[in-house]
């Protein structure tokens, strides 16, 4: 009898081989779309959010942990929206402003964030000098300029791709915080009812942390950062010899990448605050000067496991985290001042957006060595970003509901909700602070 030809032979692939193909095919589809959301999202819970967060944690417990029920949809509306504003207008959000608004208004908030990013940037390096310090043995104040010398030469040489992909790879450490949560062992019904069942308290202290989360969340600096980014990843897809995506397809995959981030960022706010209410609360620890304190008083309380996790937790969200206050500060004061600007230039090409960046981290690292408080300083930024944001959110609705800037891409509904929503809390906190101090 004849042997069956190859092609009759052949075996027929297995459904489940198939199935697998197809799911492995997506993920890296899904991969490939996220970056500035992503890493915008990621950013935030750097080690100054760390700081807050804990903080949280160890004077109110579980108490704050609804916090993150409502930033989630308010932060991503807002985010949503920058990331749109760059897509659609091919600019960045001080450029619109500038263009479109009072240019006076424009320059106040540009110093305003400066000031904040550079007390950020301080917190943040500080905070990695500590950790890395905690970890090795060797002193904070040597790991402080190394930390800054990568930092600036990581912005300054590498292009926009290679930049996108070593930060989307650093968001893995927030993950850290995950596991450092579980090793805390809390208890469950109470962390249930600090999400679900909020306790509000009108003190000055609470009100002051409740305003500081929402300022660390909400941040202005991540306004600029995600619609500049938004930009430069357009460029990069549209660059020479790459097929450029239609617009419609780009809002739709930066709506993917913004709600990833967003996610990815609140769920890890709320393990910090989680494992900050099960070890620090507890044990009487209510204050915490900084990220790294939080990593070393977990040592005793939830082991040596636990404290490194969290110590190494903080270097590598710092290295995430201070790229962007820095890069956020260049690309708002640039597009204010018209000047060049974008990780794709080269220094020559864009010296005065690389000398901010340069500027703001010698600064803030100088800030180290001047024997300010750091968690003043951290409380103090997270306060003017809590102040600030409101106006500013104003101003994103106004321009994603206006015509000449978007065209038929204005807001919807749903976003507009949340975009009020995130203001009018936002400023309704700022205003009961004041009244508070009053």
């Amino acid at each position: 009898m004849p042997d069956t030809p190859k092609e009759e032979r052949r075996e027929e692939p297995r459904p489940e081989r198939e199935y697998e193909r197809t799911v492995g095919t997506r993920l890296r589809s899904f991969g490939r779309e996220l970056g500035p959301g992503l890493i915008t999202g990621a950013a935030d819970d750097d080690p100054s959010g760390i700081a807050t967060y804990s903080q949280a944690g160890a004077a109110f417990g579980y108490g704050l942990l609804w916090t993150a029920l409502i930033t989630l949809p308010m932060m991503t509306a807002v985010q949503l929206m920058c990331a749109r504003i760059g897509l659609v207008s091919q600019q960045g959000l001080a450029a619109v402003v500038r263009e479109h608004y009072s240019r006076f208004l424009l320059w106040i908030v540009c110093a305003l964030l400066l000031f904040g990013n550079i007390v950020n940037i301080a917190a943040d390096l500080g905070g990695m000098g500590a950790a890395a310090a905690l970890a090795t043995g060797v002193k904070s104040p040597l790991w402080v300029p190394l930390f800054t010398a990568g930092i600036i030469a990581f912005l300054v040489f590498s292009s926009y791709r290679f930049m996108t992909k070593v930060l989307k790879w650093l968001t893995l450490v927030l993950f850290a915080y995950v596991i450092t949560a579980f090793l805390a062992d809390p208890d469950w019904s109470a962390v249930l009812d600090g999400t679900f069942h909020p306790h509000f308290d009108i003190s000055r202290e609470y009100l002051l942390t409740f305003l500081a989360i929402l300022g660390t969340t909400i941040s202005p600096y991540l306004f600029f950062w995600q619609a500049a980014q938004n930009v430069e990843q357009h460029n990069e897809v549209a660059a020479p010899g790459r097929p450029r995506r239609a617009l419609e397809r780009e809002l739709r995959t930066a709506g993917r990448d913004v709600g990833t981030g967003m996610l990815i960022s609140n769920l890890i706010m709320y393990f910090i605050i989680l494992t900050a209410g099960s070890t620090l609360h507890p044990a009487g620890i209510t204050t915490v000067n900084s990220a790294a304190d939080a990593a070393a008083a977990l040592e005793p309380l939830a082991g040596q496991g636990a404290s490194l996790i969290f110590a190494l937790g903080i270097m590598g969200t710092g290295m995430l985290g201070v790229p962007v206050l820095a890069g956020s500060a260049a690309y708002a004061v640039a597009e204010a001042g018209r000047w060049r600007r974008g990780m794709n230039r080269r220094p020559t090409q864009a010296h005065h957006f690389y000398i901010v960046i340069v500027l703001a981290m010698l600064i803030g690292m100088g800030l180290n060595f001047a024997g300010i408080n750091p968690m003043r300083m951290l409380f103090g930024a997270a306060v003017v970003n809590g102040v600030l944001a409101p106006p500013l959110i104003v101003v994103i609705l106004l321009i994603c509901n206006n015509r000449k800037v978007m065209g038929e891409k204005r807001n919807g509904w749903l976003i507009n909700v949340g975009g009020i929503a995130a203001a009018t809390l936002m400023g309704a906190g700022a205003i009961t602070l004041l009244i508070s101090w009053l």
